[in-house]
């Protein structure tokens, strides 16, 4: 029997963050973000156990969340350490395999892009390790959290950009669009991979659909929607929109927020970045007219979960937001 990869909506019996201590994703703009986190753990745990990789930093850690008022009872600090946060891509990927959780032991190169990553590398195993569980092979194949989202009954979202792209951050060298469905229906569980386009402008990672198309349900994606032409984002989301349609799916367009600069570089804000927990949805929030919007859409899909925004302006310089930085285990 196959490895299933559980949707993300299906119930946590936690969720995986590291606590950030690498001032060099936030250059100027460090100093706000634990306290970003320190909300985010405090929503995370009202639902679930938090189980936060502090490495040398969980006195800092606790410092923070002391002064937050956010409660120690759920929390479990693990002296595991790490480059960076973005634990969606880094950390443990969680199957199901003969009725048991396992890891799916994907390797991590820090997007084909930077150096730093080794510490991060060893994250699967040492999860493996922590909770005794299986760390199941896959072949050495580098693959990112955040490149994928499935819906847990056999379908699963990947971009070309990402996964195919031969030129720019490639992660597996002649891999094929056979080689990785092959690997999906082995590994997850897979039965239909959905390949759209191109992700959005700024990604760093070059095109995780995470940041552009989620599942909200079995038979439902949101996918982001750019209306204005002359926007960089107008042409490829317009693309990906023709790409499901006709899919048998159910698409319900999110809005874009306006573009986000810092420093002369435009940022991933994206409305998609969410992450689904146990007690709520928390989704990135940009001080933007559009933010009202993508807060309603939501929480009509997520009728049974509060939808929370999380102020994501200074998270987002980091290149990434709440899907990215977190991690769910199943129940």
């Amino acid at each position: 029997m196959s490895s299933v990869l559980p949707a993300e909506w299906e119930p946590h019996e936690a969720t995986w963050l590291a606590w950030p201590h690498n001032a060099s994703d936030w250059p100027g703009k460090f100093a706000a973000i634990p306290w970003v986190y320190a909300e985010i753990v405090r929503r995370i745990a009202e639902g679930e156990r938090v189980r936060l990789l502090a490495g040398a930093f969980e006195e800092k850690a606790r410092a923070v969340l002391r002064r937050s008022g956010v409660p120690f009872d759920k929390i479990e600090f693990l002296r595991i350490p790490t480059d960076r946060v973005w634990t969606r891509d880094s950390g443990p990927l969680f199957v199901r395999k003969d009725g048991r959780k396992a890891i799916a032991h994907f390797r991590f190169n820090a997007w084909a892009k930077y150096p730093d990553w080794k510490r991060d590398g060893r994250i699967p195993e040492r999860a493996a390790r922590f909770l005794q569980v299986p760390l199941l092979p896959m072949g050495g194949v580098v693959l990112e959290g955040g490149a994928i989202d499935v819906n847990g009954e056999g379908l699963l979202l990947a971009t070309e950009e990402c996964l195919l792209d031969s030129e720019v951050q490639v992660r597996n060298p002649g891999f094929s669009r056979a080689d990785y469905e092959k690997l999906f229906r082995d590994g997850l569980g897979i039965t239909r991979t959905i390949w759209l386009g191109k992700g959005i402008a700024g990604d760093d990672t070059h095109g995780h659909v995470d940041d552009l198309a989620r599942f909200v349900n079995p038979r439902t994606i949101v996918l982001c929607e750019e209306k204005n032409p002359e926007d960089a984002n107008h042409p490829a989301l317009q693309e990906n929109a023709e790409r499901l349609r006709g899919s048998g799916l159910e698409i319900v367009p999110l809005p874009m927020p306006q573009p986000v600069h810092f420093d002369g570089r435009r940022l991933p804000a994206s409305y998609a970045n969410f992450y689904i927990c146990n007690a709520a949805v928390l989704v990135p929030t940009f001080d933007d007219p559009a933010d009202r919007t993508a807060l309603g859409i939501l929480a009509e899909l997520f009728p049974d979960r509060a939808v929370v925004g999380i102020h994501s302006r200074d998270l987002v310089w980091g290149l990434g937001t709440l899907h990215c930085l977190s991690q769910q285990e199943p129940r």
